[in-house]
């Protein structure tokens, strides 16, 4: 797919989202002013990385990953030598849910959707999943489900998924904001990251 291509269908996903009033995260947006977080990156790139919601800062700017929890997503692109514009990075559910808590079930049904067109479009060789929601929603889509384990045995392995555009490798990964309230467990996530090297 053409760049100029990719750029059309993905802003058309942003439009819908903007216009998406029947999402029950809807009314809690525009009560907060918020924004829905669609993504940011390069619409070529070969990694996606993909977390699960956005928080206050993300809401706030439209961009993924901008507060303190992005600061340590930097830290580990930087870790790698992984420029961030090289990259795409998005959520699994692109508005903010109530109080950053987690995203429930009927959001993740609601929102998917839009990130397995993401995924369509971009094409990427490696999705890199923070968290486990993330996680979990991949493996699923992507027909792992027998190789779903929990997230702190799953982190920093490598799995093998066949989509419509060929292969895809997915690299479980902890949540970024770990780090921010474990700075002893980035040591963790720089060792984790270190997969994605031979694909770079």
């Amino acid at each position: 797919m053409k760049n100029s291509e990719a750029t059309e269908k993905l802003r058309a996903i942003r439009d819908e989202l903007l216009a998406f009033t029947t999402s029950p995260l809807y009314s809690y947006r525009t009560k907060n002013h918020y924004l829905p977080v669609v993504g940011e990156g390069s619409h070529e790139a070969s990694i996606m990385f993909i977390g699960e919601a956005p928080g206050r800062n993300e809401a706030q700017t439209g961009r993924p990953f901008c507060g303190m929890a992005g600061k340590i997503l930097d830290e580990l692109l930087a870790h790698i030598n992984l420029d961030r514009k090289s990259v795409y990075i998005t959520n699994i559910v692109k508005d903010r849910p109530p109080e950053n808590r987690d995203p429930t079930p009927e959001e993740i049904v609601v929102y998917g959707p839009f990130l397995d067109r993401q995924i369509e479009i971009i094409k990427p060789k490696v999705i890199a999943t923070l968290g486990r929601f993330s996680m979990q929603y991949i493996m699923e889509h992507l027909d792992l489900s027998l190789h779903i384990e929990p997230i702190s045995i799953a982190h920093g392995k490598l799995y093998t998924a066949n989509v419509s555009y060929g292969k895809v490798e997915v690299v479980p990964l902890y949540h970024p904001a770990s780090a921010v309230y474990s700075r002893a467990l980035l040591p963790i996530h720089k060792k984790d990251i270190e997969i994605l090297k031979q694909f770079i």
